[in-house]
């Protein structure tokens, strides 16, 4: 699969470890140019790096054209959300329900439970009335209770979001 090969060529323009293409599109040229999105690991800290690559395949000619840094990747510590941290404790961790991370996860539920409801009318967010995180490697678990309203009646659900390293969130199921 040239993926590895691609790979391999962007390892040796740059002293770094990749661990995985995070995508790979390729657009027909005068050969193929491949835009490569990495993540790799430079002095010890997780990096995504954005690379175009020219290949002409018939004439062996692989050309590194652009590499650079897209962000570097801390990984996720309980007190970048507010917690504070008792020992080693792993698990779950209350958190203040105003914390804008917790805000995010909240917005995010709701704008997709709205998608999914097949109904002119919306539920609103009426309180976070509960957070709790727990973090695993490269994302964030959210496990919320909120109060939302639809018609005039409300309730109160309980949701899990997670929260990539990247900033993106998703439903966890």
């Amino acid at each position: 699969m040239f993926l590895k090969s691609k790979a391999s060529l962007v390892s040796l323009f740059n002293n770094t470890t990749t661990k995985r293409v995070l995508n790979a599109k390729e657009q027909v040229v005068a050969g193929k140019i491949y835009y490569l999105t990495l993540e790799a690991v430079d002095a010890g800290k997780k990096k995504i790096y954005e690379a175009k690559i020219w290949v002409k395949p018939w004439m062996n000619f692989k050309q590194l054209q652009e590499f650079k840094l897209a962000h570097a990747i801390f990984p996720f510590r309980s007190s970048d959300l507010g917690v504070k941290q008792e020992g080693h404790k792993l698990g779950w961790h209350e958190v203040p329900i105003h914390d804008p991370n917790v805000k995010d996860a909240a917005k995010f539920y709701m704008k997709s439970l709205n998608m999914k409801v097949n109904c002119l009318c919306r539920y609103e967010l009426l309180d976070i009335v509960r957070a709790e995180i727990k973090v695993i490697e490269d994302y964030v678990k959210f496990n919320l209770l909120l109060k939302v309203s639809m018609k005039n009646k409300e309730e109160r659900l309980r949701v899990e979001v997670s929260k990539k390293l990247g900033g993106s969130y998703y439903l966890s199921m």
